[in-house]
């Protein structure tokens, strides 16, 4: 692993550039500081001015001041200078560069030595204060204030603007290399450092600078009042550090030391008002899978050393002007602010196009294994992205709009998602339905139909299938499909689930009391069945409403498996237990349904329209159908074929031995009252004979799509 002293340079996220400034400014700085003292004392004369009181004394209080640092363990940069740079920038004005720079030299040894500092670090330390100091003496001499290093110089009036700009200058070199560094450390630009930073720490020196002249005048005047200064710069220093480290926590996470969600708003309202006209940004969220696990499994250090490596992976997949932020646990945002502009070339590719690259570029990045005790860790990440103008006019909504499509990613496992309106359904649109389905919920305006089953042996009618069916009162008649994916994308699917099996099981009873028997089929969800105690709510409802766990039937996909197995396992175990009948919906469709069919505790499928609408004239379909009544038969499963709509199918399938089936050729949905009268007049139940049923054949007369009042159709009465 590549180090510089005990660094580790794999946590940089620019470890080229981190060397090359550090080498540069720690030789260069070091080097002119060697060589001038060598050029003084082989000279003849000391660098040091001995007989100057005032020298001895600022001696003592930069000490003091390395001392304090070193013990205090505060970083050189925090909050932006040590305080004797006052007592330096004074001996600089009074005995030049060179004094000042051997001077401030000191502190800095001191703390690092307590602080066990690398060399390096001392090093490019002391030479970025040799080249602000020699700076700001180059300065003076410019604006004709030459200090002298042997005899003390006094400061005229007329000098004092020219040592207050000598100090900015002083500053602006100083903050300016450790831009750099740190720009390189974090992967970001020095530009966009220098402008979040600039007001603190130009605060922070500013005031100590002007304290530098004061200083001079006394060191000049009288030094033995030189202590009385120890106090303010004390509490100076004390002000600005909380003040720094009060911003720096605002806006700054704590664990990973990346922008949080306030500074990744600023820079992103920056950056949407930089490109309002002919640019486009793109906003990235993340969100890391089954991360409580390295948590619960190594702890919680273990799981921020982890945030703490995926935050500088992100830094190096990402450019200059980027920004990688953590919003919070294990939820990281990236900023890309020229993502597009209208002078790029015109073959490039769009700019959707360009970000979701970029995305999959993180994913597969993060998909490299990380390295924690010893161990190699493969996390999955799910990315959710937005385009500024094209998904949102401001930060906020940008946020809002990738985080829907992380979701989206998140749910169908495929790493990168870009918003799409189409599939929000946080829309304004799809909330205002959302509302309207609860009211019609709670005011029982959500009907059931029921699709009867007939038996391929018997010609009678083995089942109903329960449909969810709304007619909204403004909008008219809603496709289940858009509501039912609405609370599944919502959590109302549980208490719809809850709804319908309620509404099913009261039927249910209703037609035991007529003299009807015949089982109720209720679609459920993967999170229905992943719900705790789903198996006691459906034994509350079958004791509720009198009703035999036998008459009900609960249809599933394969997707129950798919999420938490283990869950799902032991609720459809229970169901079981309790005597519901379950059957394996949309067969065929999955990419495992013959494996699955070991471990769903099931005693019926449903083989999926899909097959059965060509089966007829698609050999390939017929011999999946033939297939799948085999294997289910070899199982002792009953089979069920969906979509039955004209008589050659239905011959077909009684051919290949198919149980029941189900379809517009035997009935529509029919709502609760035409449903009864159907079955009543079909002979389901004590209303009719038997013997009578099995003596008449079973007229053939399909269903009239194009209308919906049923006509005769193909069961024995």
């Amino acid at each position: 692993m590549r180090r510089i002293g005990r660094t580790d340079l794999s946590r940089v996220a620019r470890p080229g550039q981190f060397v090359a400034n550090t080498l540069i400014v720690g030789g260069v700085g070091n080097l002119l500081l060697i060589v001038a003292t060598v050029r003084v004392v082989a000279g003849g004369a000391s660098p040091f001015p001995a007989d100057d009181p005032a020298v001895w004394i600022m001696l003592a209080l930069v000490v003091a001041d390395g001392v304090h640092t070193g013990v205090t363990r505060r970083g050189l940069y925090v909050p932006g200078a040590m305080p004797s740079v006052a007592i330096t920038y004074g001996l600089l004005i009074v005995h030049g560069w060179l004094l000042a720079a051997l001077m401030q030299a000191v502190p800095v040894l001191i703390s690092s030595l307590a602080r066990r500092d690398s060399l390096w670090r001392v090093a490019y330390t002391v030479g970025h204060y040799v080249l602000a100091f020699g700076a700001a003496d180059l300065f003076l001499q410019m604006c004709g204030v030459f200090p002298e290093r042997a005899q003390a110089h006094a400061l005229d009036a007329q000098h004092v603007p020219a040592v207050l700009a000598a100090g900015c200058v002083l500053v602006l070199v100083s903050q300016g290399i450790g831009w750099l560094l740190r720009a390189s450390w974090r992967g970001v630009r020095a530009r966009s450092l220098a402008r979040e930073e600039v007001r603190s720490r130009f605060v922070a020196h500013g005031a100590l600078i002007g304290l530098a002249p004061l200083i001079a005048v006394v060191a000049y005047a009288n030094p033995w009042v030189l202590p009385l200064f120890a106090v303010p710069l004390y509490s100076l220093y004390q002000t600005t550090r909380v003040t720094f480290d009060r911003e720096q926590e605002v806006r700054h996470d704590a664990l990973t030391g990346l922008p949080n969600r306030r500074l990744l708003l600023e820079r992103g309202e920056r950056a949407l008002r930089d490109t309002a006209d002919c640019g486009k940004v793109a906003l990235f969220l993340l969100d890391l899978h089954r991360f409580h696990e390295v948590n619960d499994t190594l702890g919680h250090l273990a799981g921020d050393r982890l945030l703490h490596q995926v935050g500088r992976r992100l830094l190096s997949v990402v450019g200059p002007d980027d920004t990688v932020a953590r919003l919070g646990g294990d939820e990281f945002a990236v900023l890309v602010p020229d993502l597009y502009r209208s002078d790029h070339d015109s073959a490039a590719p769009a700019p959707e196009k360009i970000a979701q690259s970029l995305a999959r570029q993180v994913v597969e990045v993060l998909g490299e294994p990380f390295e924690l005790d010893d161990l190699a860790l493969d996390i999955e990440v799910s990315v959710g992205v937005a385009v500024f103008p094209d998904h949102a006019a401001d930060m906020a909504g940008l946020l809002q709009y990738a985080d829907v499509a992380m979701y989206l990613a998140k749910r169908l496992r495929s790493g990168v998602e870009l918003y799409d309106p189409a599939r929000d359904v946080n829309t304004r649109e799809k909330l205002l339905l959302l509302g309207d389905l609860r009211r019609a919920l709670d005011m029982h305006q959500v009907e059931l139909h029921y699709q009867p089953k007939v038996s391929f042996t018997t010609g009678r009618v083995d089942g109903c299938e329960a449909l969810v069916r709304w007619c909204h009162p403004e909008r008219g008649y809603v496709s289940p499909e858009e509501f039912v994916r609405l609370a599944e994308e919502t959590g109302l699917m549980p208490r719809l689930t809850r709804y319908v099996v309620d509404e099913a099981l009261s039927q249910v009873a209703r037609w035991h009391r007529e003299g009807i028997d015949v089982p109720v089929a209720v679609n459920v969800s993967a999170r229905d069945i992943h719900a705790p105690a789903f198996a006691d709510t459906v034994a509350a409802g079958l004791q509720r409403y009198g009703v035999p766990a036998g008459a009900l039937h609960l249809e599933i996909t394969e997707r129950v498996l798919l999420e938490e197995p283990q869950r799902a396992a032991d609720s459809l175990d229970a169901l079981r237990k309790l005597g519901v009948r379950l059957s394996l919906d949309d067969f065929g469709t999955g990419y495992s349904s013959f494996v699955h069919l070991r471990h769903i505790p099931v005693s019926e499928i449903k083989i999926d329209r899909s097959f059965v609408a060509r089966l007829t004239v698609d050999e390939e379909d017929a011999a999946i159908v033939r297939s799948t009544v085999d294997l289910a038969h070899s199982l002792g499963l009953r089979v069920v074929a969906e979509g039955v709509e004209d008589d050659a199918t239905w011959e077909r399938l009684r051919d290949l031995g198919c149980d029941s089936a189900q379809g517009w050729l035997i009935a529509r949905a029919l709502p609760r009252d035409e449903a009864t009268a159907w079955l009543v007049r079909h002979g389901v139940g004590a209303r009719m004979a038997p013997q009578r049923r099995a003596a008449e054949p079973p007229p053939a007369v399909r269903q009239d799509r194009a209308r919906p009042p049923h006509r005769t159709t193909r069961v024995t009465g």
